[in-house]
């Protein structure tokens, strides 16, 4: 298999071996920056039990909430696919935005012109300091990938997402895909 390097946009994929861990089991992370300083992420498939109209009521809408880290996880962070509608945000890669104008952000959700096809929210993020992400790395704790998905992961389903990119792998990664998420309770 090759071994990628981690770039902003690029997906990292929970090695099976990723056990007992409550935020990485089984998580698939965007990385919405890397560089020499560290590394920051978001992971999509872990959603909350909650939408964005409990945490904000004044957002008439029901997008789900996931956790995004285990980072400030009392911090609301977000990414979309409209950076026309929302100012000063930052371009991740492949037409996903990081952040930007909340207020505009709110203002543009309650007249239906953002849906949840272009915006995420998360509770926290997934953070990394010069080198950690490597180390872990070497340590076969993640495994990089392309996001093949560009801008439309946004909307992806967050169900069976590690699954399925556990299968894209193949080889002795097939088998790990319908291995229960704790073992032990096999």
């Amino acid at each position: 298999m090759i071994s990628l390097k981690p770039q902003k946009g690029y997906l990292l994929v929970a090695e099976p071996s990723t056990i007992g861990d409550l935020s990485f089991n089984r998580s698939v992370v965007l990385l919405a920056d890397h560089s020499a300083e560290g590394s920051v992420g978001f992971i999509l498939n872990k959603p909350l039990d909650f939408t964005i109209n409990d945490l904000i009521p004044e957002i008439n809408a029901h997008f789900k909430i996931y956790n995004g880290g285990p980072v400030e996880q009392d911090n609301l962070y977000f990414i979309h696919n409209v950076p026309e509608l929302i100012p000063d945000s930052i371009e991740i890669s492949n037409g996903i935005y990081w952040g930007g104008d909340f207020e505009l952000a709110k203002d543009m959700i309650n007249q239906g012109k953002i849906s949840k096809g272009n915006i995420r929210f998360f509770l926290g993020y997934s953070g990394w300091s010069a080198n950690q992400l490597e180390e872990e790395l070497e340590d076969s704790s993640w495994i990089v990938s392309h996001n093949s998905y560009q801008h439309r992961i946004i909307g992806k389903s967050s169900n069976a997402f590690w699954k399925e990119k556990i299968l894209e792998l193949g080889g002795d990664y097939i088998i790990w895909s319908n291995a229960p998420e704790n073992p032990a309770l096999n």
